[in-house]
């Protein structure tokens, strides 16, 4: 009988995670640029994740379904010390002598900057969660696990998963409104085509969580 994935896994079957790479790095890679709101970043939390991976293999049950949701939990660790190490980084930076800005007139930054924008609006709604209530959100919203999965890569019940998301909707739901708020209230003049492009954002937001 040919062994199972999770078996060749547990055995360091180099084959078995090149198979994983293969399916899994590409929706590990948009997790985490959402996440992380970096593509640099989230290129190094993707190999951190399959190093990880390889590091614990001796935890994965051979009996078991998908090897997807144990992929996910070491991603969600792995996300959780990369956003230390940037708090870190930045409160560092934050205590070094200002510099005089260089702008980067580079012609894809133009192109990118709605998406940018968009995903900015959705992580400032989301940094004002919990933690738990956060990652339950990106795991079921924006990766599509399922209760179960998600319970299985979070090391929670699958009812704390289902009560998580939904505070998370309810409240990603009453920051956007407070997104929206200031937005309505700007000025026309100099500020007109700022507060349009926060609503649109604020409101793709919405929209993407429903």
């Amino acid at each position: 009988m040919e062994p199972s994935l999770r078996a060749r896994l547990r055995a360091g079957d180099q084959s078995a995670y090149g198979e994983i790479f293969d399916e899994h790095a590409q929706a590990l890679f948009a997790y985490a640029a959402r996440t992380l709101g970096d593509r640099s970043a989230a290129e190094d939390a993707v190999s951190l994740t399959f190093l990880e991976a390889w590091r614990q293999r001796d935890r994965l049950l051979e009996d078991g379904g998908p090897v997807r949701p144990w992929l996910f939990g070491i991603a969600t660790n792995v996300l959780r010390n990369t956003a230390r190490s940037a708090r870190r980084h930045r409160a560092a930076m934050a205590r070094l002598p200002a510099r005089d800005p260089v702008p980067d007139f580079a012609d894809e930054l133009v192109s990118r900057l709605d998406d940018v924008e968009r995903l900015a609006a959705a992580r400032r709604a989301l940094a004002r969660m919990r933690r738990g209530d956060r990652e339950v959100f990106r795991l079921c919203v924006w990766v599509g696990l399922d209760y179960a999965s998600a319970a299985e890569a979070l090391g929670v019940p699958v009812g704390t998963v289902r009560s998580r998301l939904s505070r998370a909707r309810a409240r990603l739901r009453t920051f956007a409104e407070a997104e929206l708020r200031p937005a309505r209230t700007e000025p026309p003049h100099g500020g007109g085509q700022v507060g349009s492009d926060r609503v649109r954002a604020v409101r793709s937001t919405g929209e993407d969580t429903r």
